[in-house]
């Protein structure tokens, strides 16, 4: 398979699975309706951050599939998707977010141990998720807030 429909298959799975959850489990009601910390950034920054980001990670998996399939880094990858993907479900279809404090941690310490495998035998992989790593670090801040505040 050529690398380019890897990328672009790596692309459409992160970026269409995470914009099909995000449609699925909207923040509604029950979020608006939560105490949230002051620094709470606006409702449509969400979908336009995280469609960058999802292109980032299709990209720096398709990078570490074609690499190395069968990897420790490739299962930290698919690992770190999967709890992306359960976040929103959890947080926002279960309504509970101490649950999905846990799960966001848990998805933190798997990015950034992506980062770590990279950085040497793939430094872009590791450098694109870097602002993963960052958004993921506030969202936990602002989750585990909601959690304190709630």
């Amino acid at each position: 398979m050529k690398t380019t429909t890897i990328h672009a298959l790596f692309i459409a799975a992160a970026l269409g699975g995470g914009l099909a959850i995000g449609y699925l489990f909207l923040p509604g009601e029950w979020y608006q309706s939560l105490v949230k910390p002051f620094f709470t950034p606006p409702n449509w920054l969400f979908a336009p951050a995280w469609s960058i980001l999802y292109v980032l990670i299709g990209i720096a998996g398709a990078r570490t599939f074609i690499r190395e399939r069968a990897s420790p880094p490739m299962a930290l990858w698919v690992s770190q998707m999967v709890l992306n993907f359960l976040w929103s479900p959890v947080f926002f279809g279960a309504q509970r977010p101490a649950l999905g404090l846990g799960i966001i941690i848990l998805l933190l310490l798997s990015i950034l141990l992506f980062i770590i495998r990279r950085w040497r035998l793939d430094r872009v992989s590791a450098l694109l998720f870097v602002p993963y790593a960052l958004w993921v670090s506030f969202a936990t801040l602002l989750n585990a807030s909601i959690v304190y505040l709630n």
